[in-house]
């Protein structure tokens, strides 16, 4: 965890890695509440028997679900002691790499694109955040996000 006293003092950090999170492993289990909170029962996601059968040899998490979790890694690895709140402002760009089968570890590095003073005594950041799978040579997500904190 790197803690910084406000988000101000990312823009020194800009076009360097800042962080990079635990592992997370994503079970079955997660991946199947994603599919009953997104109604998404694709049978890659939710059917072991079936999905043994594929080019896969598992169930895979849905892509949807590996972007979910940039907050949690986010909030993680990064914090900001006199932030107030923090929002989600957007994605730029996003790239499902490669598959994450069932029982992968993941985690997620982030670089430093951009951070800027905007109003309400806040700062727009741009991450890029790179979600590699334990055992991989290649991240299995490549998102460009932006988030907002406000400092009190």
């Amino acid at each position: 965890m790197r803690e910084f006293e406000s988000s101000a003092d990312l823009v020194p950090l800009i076009g360097t890695e800042v962080a990079v999170s635990e592992w997370v492993t994503i079970d079955q289990r997660v991946i199947d509440l994603f599919a009953d909170a997104t109604d998404d029962h694709q049978w890659i996601h939710v059917d072991p028997a079936r999905a043994a059968d594929s080019p896969f040899g598992s169930t895979v998490a849905h892509g949807f679900l590996t972007l979910s979790l940039l907050p949690k890694f986010l909030a993680a690895s990064v914090r900001f002691k006199r932030s107030v709140m923090g929002l989600n402002y957007g994605l730029n760009k996003v790239r499902f790499t490669a598959p994450v089968p069932v029982d992968s570890r993941l985690r997620a590095r982030f670089h430093l694109i951009d951070a800027e003073p905007i109003e309400s005594n806040g700062m727009q950041i741009t991450w890029q955040m790179t979600v590699e799978r334990a055992g991989s040579p290649k991240p299995v997500c490549v998102a460009e996000s932006v988030v907002r904190d406000y400092t009190g």
